[in-house]
């Protein structure tokens, strides 16, 4: 199989990276800068093993890639770009008759549970992947993931449900490139487990790693995580426990120290830093946004830390230049109006 991974950033490029150093044929799919990056020197990968350069093909779209039958997309755009991203690559035809969206499985590496919906209306063949993936994308032709011994872990199944030969295969080849990769019926559960935690990313985004450390950062964490567990009940949702997902790891991906310094910081906080104006909250608290106000739940903590976090891309702000406690004054504010005790 050759796996054309769209969009090449952290998880993406770590993953196509990984898989290219294994032996897999790998086209990296990006835009702008980066891609200019990636065709001047390469994808500089840095993993605990050390840093390295890999010259892979690169395209800037399906324009740039004859698709043949056998090929996998890894779909690893942020959840605000899934929508273009899915329609130019559903419609590129494939050698010897049909298109991408009628023959080629579609895999979403991606946060939140919004992307196998918007893939399903496009693609036959959609499976979902959690991807737990400690990687950084801040300069251009650079990826790093600091996992060690595994650099990640990747559940993987069919969408809504199942399991199937490919996922099988593409697993495989996961496990063969430095991955626990287990294919399970039940991808969802696991993906709706990570929106949880991932809920918190914008709280991080917004005030840094020193801004978490504190007490109001740790209990807006805390806040958030129990409003969206909250939420995810009252609309009869079932997500991994944390046991599960500790069990899952449980020593597999431990954060190294990298030679290039340190990393590690969320995806949100990686998109407010590299200024790109845009941040996926929308998909990670609008999402639990989105269920409470279909199951009558309020939700003030991710409303206001959805708005927020959409402010400071759209303004270009820095990362983690918002205390912790001028936060926690928003969400307090945004409780009192919606009538929902302090919890």
């Amino acid at each position: 199989m050759r796996y054309i991974i769209i969009g090449a950033g952290a998880v993406g490029g770590v993953i196509g990276g990984r898989l290219a150093e294994s032996g897999h044929d790998v086209v990296l799919v990006a835009r702008g800068s980066h891609l200019a990056a990636l065709r001047e020197s390469g994808l500089r990968l840095t993993t605990p093993q050390g840093t390295r350069t890999l010259r892979l093909p690169t395209a800037a779209g399906p324009d740039d890639v004859e698709l043949r039958p056998g090929d996998v997309l890894v779909l690893a755009v942020k959840t605000q770009d899934s929508v273009a991203a899915l329609d130019a690559w559903s419609a590129r035809p494939v050698a010897g008759g049909g298109t991408a969206g009628e023959l080629l499985p579609v895999i979403c590496a991606q946060n939140g549970v919004e992307n196998e919906r918007l893939a399903l209306r496009r693609f036959r063949h959609v499976y979902a992947m959690c991807v737990y993936l400690p990687a950084t994308f801040l300069d251009d032709g650079a990826v790093s993931a600091a996992g060690d011994p595994l650099t990640g872990v990747l559940h993987l199944g069919r969408y809504p449900a199942g399991t199937d030969d490919t996922a099988r295969a593409v697993a495989a080849d996961l496990e063969k490139s430095y991955f626990l990769a287990p294919v399970v019926p039940d991808t969802m559960r696991w993906k709706y487990a990570k929106l949880l935690s991932n809920t918190a990313n914008s709280v991080g985004a917004l005030c840094g790693a020193e801004g978490l450390a504190t007490p109001a950062g740790r209990d807006l964490v805390a806040r958030t995580v129990a409003e969206a567990r909250t939420v995810l009940a009252a609309a009869g949702i079932e997500a991994v426990g944390d046991a599960e997902a500790a069990e899952a790891r449980n020593g597999r991906v431990v954060m190294a120290r990298l030679e290039s310094g340190g990393a590690g910081a969320g995806s949100s906080w990686q998109s407010l830093a590299r200024g790109t104006g845009s941040v996926e909250a929308d998909y990670l608290n609008g999402e639990v946004s989105l269920l409470g106000g279909l199951h009558g739940v309020p939700t003030p903590v991710n409303d206001t830390l959805c708005r927020l976090a959409n402010e400071f891309a759209g303004q270009r702000r820095a990362a983690g230049s918002m205390p912790a406690e001028e936060i926690a004054r928003e969400v307090a504010a945004a409780t009192a109006a919606a009538g929902a005790a302090p919890a």
